[in-house]
């Protein structure tokens, strides 16, 4: 099996989208009750979104549309380190904890950024990403 025939659960950039996942599904745990349906809802939809659209992306025929997906998690990235400055701006998060959390969310776009363009480059017929009986 070669990296473009990958499952989605084998790949780097699935994996480090999963643990950011659960680390802000962690503190936001200890924000205020009152940002229940605000800042921490959105907050963990953006987290979910992130692998969420990177196995979907990985699940389509077609790289357009696979890249769509991708460009999707990466949006989503940038929406939760914009959250995550408002975390510290409402004193939810302290300076070494955003610190933390935006090392995370950079090296999940790092590692996106990459496969973005390592898909862009493969051959039509190589873009296959799930499972071998699809």
């Amino acid at each position: 099996m070669n990296d473009s025939e990958k499952r989605y659960t084998e790949l780097k950039v699935w994996q480090e989208a999963r643990k950011l996942s659960k680390e802000v599904y962690s503190i936001t745990a200890e924000f205020p009750k009152e940002e229940q349906y605000g800042l921490i809802n959105q907050m963990r939809r953006c987290a979910i979104s992130v692998p969420s659209n990177i196995a979907e992306g990985c699940g389509r025929n077609h790289s357009k549309d696979s890249i769509r997906f991708f460009h999707i998690a990466r949006g989503s990235l940038y929406e939760l380190e914009t959250q995550l400055y408002l975390c510290f701006d409402l004193n939810y998060l302290d300076e070494p904890k955003l610190k933390e959390f935006l090392l995370s969310t950079e090296l999940s776009r790092k590692l996106l950024s990459g496969f973005i363009k390592y898909f862009q480059n493969l051959k039509p017929k190589n873009i296959k990403t799930t499972d071998k009986d699809n």
